[in-house]
């Protein structure tokens, strides 16, 4: 390898390269594992209360139903239904924002006369980082009953949109990276590469994919987060309805910006790469690198403004570390996709360009940890919602990714330093490594002892040593030598071609193999780009998840997910009592049994001074929740036996801190009334 002209291989342009196979293989897997084995995408927003609570059993029925949330949602007139026993809506109408004190709430009136039975209340939502959201309870009036209504048993953003919608989220930051990271690696580390076909290649397709799968989640938004029906992505009411949402309106904003950064692509590929070195090369780069980043930092943007960065703790912080996080992930990742189809697709790539990418890497790195370390508190926010909620697992899996790409990147690093010795050391460079191989549309001269002799001669050098410049020089002079006497064959002629081709690229292949730093370059490479793809991945699916911080406060604060009632144990409570007539002392000890939410049964021991049984002609019960108004709840008991009453299928609607008021009276004018709190559930 010389020190001016130190290469990196040669480009197998015209033959099939294993890696890109098993690349593409490896994608393709991936993707089809993360969609067979993904659930809808997991709620932002959760439901953190409501009123009546899941499974409760009320008295009468209650004039409107509330639901608390995590956070800041949006609503449609129909985002909240009641439905009764039979199917139909209980419910009067749109929701009304009863947001107050900080409290995410909506409540929606119910009719009034609601027979006794089983309601069922159904909502659907979207949460202030763009995913939809979606969940429903019951609750009884008098007693439960059967219902019609069954429970969804899946999210919002499910079945086809919802996967179609997840690939082009997918799409959309891998388009992003190779777009962003593409133009990086061409500016900051090989200033040559504009002119090359593959980076140039790359870098447009990185546009493409960006831009159409923006276009097909700005068509999906409606029915994903309403109807879930694909006809209704050119439903133009839905359309209208989107753009006026923040997430719609950062899909129009990176649609805008990708016009912007299709006018810096035309400028990177066409007048910068046709510029030589110089001056005016280098205001010309500057000023291309003030405008990408700028156009870089908006398209990223656009994800901020609509996603987790958004809503939650410490938004407008958030939102500028998640854009340095994004732009720091393309740097990264896209330049090392640049790198791998430089080293095998482009013969000239350098090793000063390794050496500056290698830096690149180096810096975007510092910038992931430090902002993956505050997004990682913002959104987990304690130890146990990193290793009990699912955020916070595929959080540690994406640090052990990052971890083993760290690892890898090292070993790049060594080989990078192999090959700067060999440059600096004037090693030379194997002869095939800067020839192209001839293709099928250059002439090639053909005669009639010529096109004889060509045959054996090119088979004749593929094991030799011989240059192969040498070779197909000699040949051609054979070739041209009865040129004046034979037309050339066109059939022949392409067949020299393709053996020339053929030849070429064996000579290529021994050259290759034969310089193991860059052999071992690019393998490390390969391996970095596979697990960068892992990366990806989790980290979109990431994206998709609940928040851990998110996920513990809504465990904490709920108790809609009481689809049972709640046992809290027998509740015994003995009450003393006087109702100021002859014989009127005594005791009365109740027992409740399971002492929880629904129903429970009662028994009323009445005891006079001595422990001796006490026979009284009338007991009464009642519970009441004074925090939540409900109540009093009467319970009229039946007499079993002397001093012995009770009461069945006594039920609680929920669990509390509930008075329990016995009335007793022991003549026809004495009776007294004793008070005592208990709890219950």
């Amino acid at each position: 390898m010389t020190a001016t002209a130190p290469h990196f291989g040669p480009s197998p342009a015209r033959r099939p390269l294993a890696a890109v196979p098993l690349l593409a293989a490896l994608i393709s897997l991936l993707f089809g594992l993360v969609l067979a084995g993904a659930s809808p995408a997991s709620a932002h927003a959760a439901l953190t209360g409501s009123d009546p609570q899941d499974g409760a059993v009320v008295v009468t029925a209650p004039e409107e139903v509330t639901l608390t949330f995590s956070e800041q949602i949006a609503m449609g007139d129909d985002s909240i239904r009641v439905l009764d026993p039979d199917g139909k809506r209980a419910d009067s109408g749109a929701p009304r924002d009863l947001t107050a004190g900080g409290a995410v709430r909506y409540g929606v009136a119910l009719h009034s006369g609601l027979p006794d039975g089983t309601y069922t209340v159904a909502w659907q939502a979207v949460s202030a980082d763009s995913h939809p959201v979606s969940g429903a309870f019951t609750f009884s009036v008098g007693a439960p009953s059967e219902t019609t209504v069954a429970l969804p048993s899946s999210g919002a953003g499910g079945g086809l949109v919802g996967a179609l919608y997840g690939i082009a989220r997918y799409a959309a930051y891998a388009g992003f990276i190779l777009l962003a990271g593409g133009s990086a690696f061409v500016l900051a580390c090989w200033q040559r590469g504009a002119g090359s076909r593959p980076l140039q290649r790359l870098v447009v397709r990185g546009w493409i994919t960006l831009t159409a799968s923006t276009l097909a989640m700005l068509l999906l938004r409606s029915p994903y987060t309403g109807s879930g029906k694909l006809s209704d992505a050119f439903d133009l009411d839905g359309l209208q309805t989107v753009l006026d949402t923040k997430p719609g309106a950062a899909l129009v904003s990176r649609l805008l910006l990708l016009g912007a950064s299709a006018l810096f692509i035309a400028v990177l590929f066409g007048a910068y790469a046709k510029r030589e070195e110089g001056k005016e090369k280098q205001d010309l780069t500057f000023g291309l690198a003030i405008g990408g980043a700028v156009i870089a930092a908006g398209i990223a943007g656009t994800w901020a403004l609509a996603e987790h960065a958004s809503t939650g703790v410490q938004p407008g912080i958030a939102m500028p570390v998640d854009v340095l996080h994004l732009l720091a992930v393309a740097g990264w990742l896209g330049g090392l996709a640049s790198l791998l189809v430089a080293l095998y697709r482009a013969p000239d790539i350098t090793s000063g360009a390794v050496r500056r990418f290698s830096r690149m890497a180096f810096g975007s790195v510092v910038v992931l940890a430090a902002t993956g370390l505050y997004q990682s508190w913002r959104q987990v926010g304690s130890w146990s919602a990193l290793t009990g909620t699912r955020y916070g697992q595929l959080l540690l899996l994406k640090v052990a990714l990052v971890a083993v790409l760290v690892g890898v990147a090292w070993i790049s690093r060594r080989w990078t330093a192999r090959l700067t010795a060999g440059a600096v050391s004037g090693d030379p460079v194997p002869a095939a490594a800067g020839i192209r191989s001839a293709g099928p549309d250059e002439p090639a001269a053909s005669g009639t002892g010529g096109s004889a002799d060509m045959p054996k001669a090119l088979a004749a050098t593929a094991t030799s040593d011989a240059p192969v410049t040498t070779v197909v020089a000699s040949a051609d002079v054979t070739a041209t030598s009865g040129a004046a006497e034979v037309d050339v064959d066109p059939e022949r002629a392409a067949q020299l071609s393709r053996q020339r081709a053929a030849l070429t690229a064996t000579k290529e292949k021994r050259a290759r193999d034969a310089d193991p730093e860059r052999s071992g370059l690019r393998r490390s490479v390969l391996v970095e780009t596979g697990i960068a793809v892992v990366l990806l991945v989790v980290t979109t699916i990431l994206t998709s998840t609940e928040p851990g911080r998110t996920e513990e406060e809504a465990a904490r604060g709920s108790t809609t997910a009481a689809a049972t009632p709640v046992t809290g144990g027998q509740v015994t409570v003995s009450l003393p009592f006087d109702t100021g007539g002859r014989g009127g002392k005594g005791t009365v000890r109740m027992d409740m049994s399971p002492g929880g939410t629904g129903s429970n049964n009662v028994h009323l021991w009445i005891e006079a001074p001595g422990n001796l049984p006490m026979d009284v002609p009338e007991v009464k019960l009642a519970f009441t929740l004074e925090s939540k108004d409900i109540g009093p709840l009467p319970v009229i008991p039946d007499r079993l036996t002397e001093g012995h009453w009770t009461a069945a299928n006594v039920q609680i609607p929920m669990a509390g801190d509930w008075k329990v008021s016995v009335t007793v009276r022991t003549s026809d004018i004495d009776q007294t009334t004793i008070d005592k709190n208990v709890k219950i559930g």
